[in-house]
């Protein structure tokens, strides 16, 4: 969480789409390794918007 808010709040644009990639795909990794041992739909609740979100970043 702390990336992500970093990623919007940096003034160096370089270092502030860094902070994204990282905390977006900390949220990604999070939700995989969740659906794999807790609940299948974490993977649709908190990774595939993660996944996007960052599909979206690297498009941008």
């Amino acid at each position: 969480m702390a990336a992500l808010v970093l990623g919007l709040l940096h003034p160096d644009a370089a270092v502030a789409r860094a902070f994204a990639v990282f905390g977006l795909a900390c949220v990604a990794v999070a939700g995989v390794w969740g659906a794999a041992t807790v609940k299948r739909t974490i993977l649709y609740i908190q990774a595939l918007p993660a996944v996007i979100a960052l599909a979206l970043l690297f498009l941008a």
